[in-house]
């Protein structure tokens, strides 16, 4: 009996370090300016991750405009209001959404989670640090532009991703965050999603303009994942509430949408994000304090 329950222990022990080892992957998806198509990628990026094996966690930490539970036509319990607020854990908070994909919806606590008392904030880190090595990646879909809490988001993360569209505008805006952050925190990874693009030409040569700005004004590289074209399937999806690389799983922006999802993991984990979940809260918080 003593040998079965040393052999089940050291059973437990060992699914517990592969557990352990398991590294967590914290990424923002954030744009310069609002109506370029970023949340609509942030999930259908998160569930092309999910085809290619990943398990991920869609977090929607757009304060003024959550809506990723709106585009996939479903209605959420619990956001991280009642994480913080309610003592509801984070298993609570988690919801489900098409195809099984995990999500927790935005809302206000979004603009609370940098103003908690040190016994909330206790608490949030101990609950969000239940997350270590149960995802592969955690995708943070920040609001537009440079608001406080995206900056901490952004500063805080592995790495983001900035949606741009071919428009001057939002290739203007998505220029002026990006040099905004970087005169912040100089170490931050971007990599560059265009999207809309009227054809493979036009966003290639918007993700080499800006690319190449950054690299003469702020001496960073900027490198492109992908391109998606301007599909009128998105518009289709988006109106009937469906995710289109569901909806539509053989349209041009799937494909391409996939194929970004297959760039990424190619894309090597940085050295220096390799706390995971709690070098996130890390970061996260002791520029909060």
């Amino acid at each position: 009996m003593n040998d079965q329950a040393d052999a089940l222990r050291h059973l437990i022990r060992q699914q517990e370090n592969l557990r352990n080892q398991k590294m967590t992957r914290v990424v923002t998806v954030t744009s310069g300016k609002g109506g370029v198509g970023k949340s609509n990628f942030s999930l259908n990026f998160a569930l092309s991750l999910q085809k290619l094996g990943c398990k991920v966690l869609v977090f929607d930490a757009d304060i003024g405009m959550a809506n990723i539970d709106v585009l996939m036509g479903v209605t959420s319990s619990y956001n991280l209001y009642h994480l913080m607020k309610q003592d509801k854990t984070i298993w609570d908070i988690i919801q489900l959404g098409p195809q099984g994909i995990h999500y927790i919806a935005g809302g206000s606590g979004v603009a609370e989670l940098l103003y908690l008392s040190d016994r909330e904030l206790e608490r949030f880190e101990e609950e969000i640090g239940k997350l270590h090595g149960e995802y592969d990646v955690i995708l943070f879909d920040t609001g537009a532009g440079l608001s406080k809490e995206t900056v901490k988001f952004i500063t805080a993360a592995e790495q983001t991703i900035v949606v741009t569209t071919p428009e001057p505008t939002s290739i203007t805006d998505a220029y002026a965050l990006i040099k905004m952050v970087k005169g912040m925190e100089p170490q931050v990874s971007f990599r560059l999603i265009v999207n809309r693009a009227s054809n493979r030409r036009e966003g290639t040569e918007t993700a080499e303009k800006i690319a190449l700005v950054a690299r003469r004004f702020l001496q960073c590289d900027l490198p492109s994942l992908g391109i998606i074209p301007d599909d009128a399937s998105v518009s289709k999806a988006v109106k009937r509430q469906k995710p289109f690389t569901l909806l539509f799983p053989d349209c041009a922006a799937s494909a391409s949408v996939m194929s970004i999802a297959r760039a990424f993991l190619e894309v090597p984990q940085a050295a220096a994000s390799a706390g995971g979940v709690k070098g996130f809260l890390h970061k996260l918080f002791s520029r909060s304090r």
